[in-house]
């Protein structure tokens, strides 16, 4: 507003870093590009560090094979995140600061001294963590030191300088000294080298690693004698640097990751399901990823057309959903219908209790399959189910580049140009697992599509018709997005489940118990039933927390009236 578009690009550009999935600083950052007084320097991360710059822009060079613009950035970066370790270790040092309670150690001189320096041990240890998160990110970059030297490896291989990848490459094995591949490739740079050629591990990595193992061999040393807890920041620590008693929870926590992976491949070959008639169309193996599946015949021709019927009345109703503005793009319409709003279509008599009735046991019947596939003896619960329909605007087709859903991961925030996927808020990073029950086929697009990683490389696809399920993990594995809706309108029924319990859908609860107690007035004698409609609420009210339901006081904002009726509540909106 000021006018001041330097000010504003930098500072949209920055925010944009940060964020890549906010669709609204994605357009704003799109609108600086065709303005004719912006230039292309303009577009700076204002909190980007040196080393985070180099090393993203070394990536970039490397992702393109440009092998010598590559290396020469990425040697920037390490030399530059070396430099940022050491300004934040010597921030470390300083007052003894307060101990948590289970770390208090004996009082005295001695216990003092040896708390004071443990502290500082830690601090310096967690410093890699600190250069190796991204700004605006809460998570690090695992290896973020050795990635370097394995991505100059390959790029000085690639311009024919086998003495600097060599050098890369065994400065790699001072990290992990039993990498087969990187084994191999010493042994292929010696014998391209001469035998009699020394090649040594940088100075700077040497150091690095030495005064580290020797920090963590005083801290495990603390942790096993004096108390207290160490989350070790590397990945590459040596298993016989930790303490025996220490490393048996560390073989435990091994174990228990090795056996979910079993359990997930075992998963893959599943015998019969939970319904007859339902097939398995797409495996994991035919939609190239994992934990991925697509199943057919779970709704019939029927059902959906019922599911479709209670979509357009609740159009026509109104009340919560009105055709609008798709928050994905602006070439489509979204609709989208919550339980509690159908719920509360039904107690006004706006759609047709059966229907509604119908959309939990379709999501409920989804759930079971889901879970005997992927989670066999574990429980899901529900987290979400929002019936969804995006229908093309025709007079916005023309010239259409976007996406009707752009690719992203359901319990992550996907960073494509990082390659990486942050489990962190806004993503709801609760959610398991995740399915799309789809309603109709007479569309043109709307398909869905998974990626890899840069949300670019497209490696399955699906075409929705009735009563197809496809079904997913909510993590990195399973990037996804779905393509423009070009004409007519796509509907389905949007899945997420959770393991946790803490995080089941409250508003799927409340309506089961209405449909129960609605089935038990309509079992009792008329003059029974008469009576307790004359006691105050009616069949088909939403019970009030006081009655026995759940309390949902976690949907309220502070200090509001949690005695309202139900119809008062704004429907979550899961965009």
């Amino acid at each position: 507003q000021l006018k001041k578009l330097d000010q504003a690009v930098s500072a949209a550009h920055t925010f944009f870093v940060a964020n890549p999935q906010h669709l609204q600083m994605r357009e704003d950052i799109e609108k600086y590009r065709r303005m004719s007084g912006v230039k292309s320097d303009n577009f700076r991360d204002l909190e980007a560090t040196p080393h985070w710059e180099a090393y993203e822009t070394g990536v970039q060079h490397y992702n393109a094979d440009e092998y010598p613009q590559a290396a020469a950035r990425l040697e920037e970066s390490l030399t530059e995140a070396l430099s940022a370790l050491e300004e934040c270790r010597a921030l470390c040092e300083g007052p003894l600061e307060d101990e948590d309670e289970d770390e208090e150690m004996q009082p005295g001189l001695y216990e003092a001294i040896a708390a004071h320096y443990i502290q500082v041990l830690k601090c310096r240890q967690q410093c890699v963590l600190e250069i190796a998160t991204k700004p605006g990110r809460i998570s690090a970059t695992e290896d973020f030191i050795p990635s370097h030297l394995d991505l100059l490896q390959f790029a000085y291989d690639q311009v024919g300088n086998q003495a600097l990848a060599a050098e890369c490459a065994a400065s790699y094995l001072f990290f992990y000294p039993t990498d087969e591949p990187m084994l191999e490739k010493m042994k292929q740079y010696r014998t391209e080298l001469g035998e009699d050629t020394a090649v040594t591990v940088r100075e700077s990595i040497q150091h690095y690693v030495q005064r580290s193992l020797m920090e963590k061999k005083l801290i495990y040393y603390a942790v096993e004698h004096l108390g207290g807890t160490f989350d070790d920041p590397d990945l590459w620590t040596p298993d016989e640097l930790i303490p025996e008693n220490l490393k048996e929870k560390h073989r435990e926590d091994q174990e228990k990751q090795k056996q979910e992976t079993l359990d997930v491949e075992e998963r893959e070959k599943r015998g019969p399901l939970p319904f007859e008639g339902i097939a398995v169309t797409m495996d994991s193996h035919q939609m190239n990823g994992t934990q991925r599946v697509v199943f057919d015949r779970v709704l019939t021709e029927t059902e959906c057309k019922d599911l479709l019927r209670l979509t357009k009345a609740a159009g026509e109703a109104g009340d919560g959903y009105r055709a609008r503005r798709s928050p994905h793009t602006p070439h489509e319409r979204f609709e989208g219908l919550t339980i509690s709003k159908a719920m509360q279509l039904a107690q006004n008599g706006d759609v047709d209790w059966r229907d509604v009735k119908l959309l939990l046991q379709a999501s409920e019947k989804s759930r079971k399959i889901i879970e005997s596939y992927f989670t066999p003896g574990k429980k899901l619960h529900f987290s979400f189910t929002h019936l969804v329909c995006r229908t093309a605007v025709d007079e916005k087709q023309e010239g259409r580049m976007d996406l009707s859903h752009p690719v992203h991961a359901d319990n992550c925030l996907l960073d494509p140009e990082g390659q990486e996927c942050w489990k962190e808020p806004p993503a709801y990073v609760y959610r398991d697992y995740s399915g799309i029950l789809y309603l109709n086929d007479d569309f043109q697009g709307g398909g869905l599509f998974f990626t890899e990683m840069d949300a670019v490389t497209v490696t399955a696809e699906v075409h929705p018709k009735c009563g197809r399920l496809v079904a997913f993990s909510s993590g990195k594995e399973n990037p996804h997005g779905v393509r423009a809706v070009r004409r007519g309108r796509r509907c389905a029924i949007a899945l997420w489940y959770t393991r946790s319990q803490e995080h089941a859908e409250q508003e799927r609860v409340k309506a089961e118990e209405l449909f129960e107690q609605r089935a038990m007035e309509q079992d009792q004698p008329d003059g029974e039933r008469q009576g307790a409609d004359h006691s105050g609420r009616s069949s088909s009210e939403l019970p009030h927390p006081s009655s026995g339901a759940r309390p949902t006081s976690r949907r309220h904002k502070p200090g509001s009236d949690r005695t309202q009726h139900p119809k008062e509540l704004r429907a979550r909106d899961e965009f």
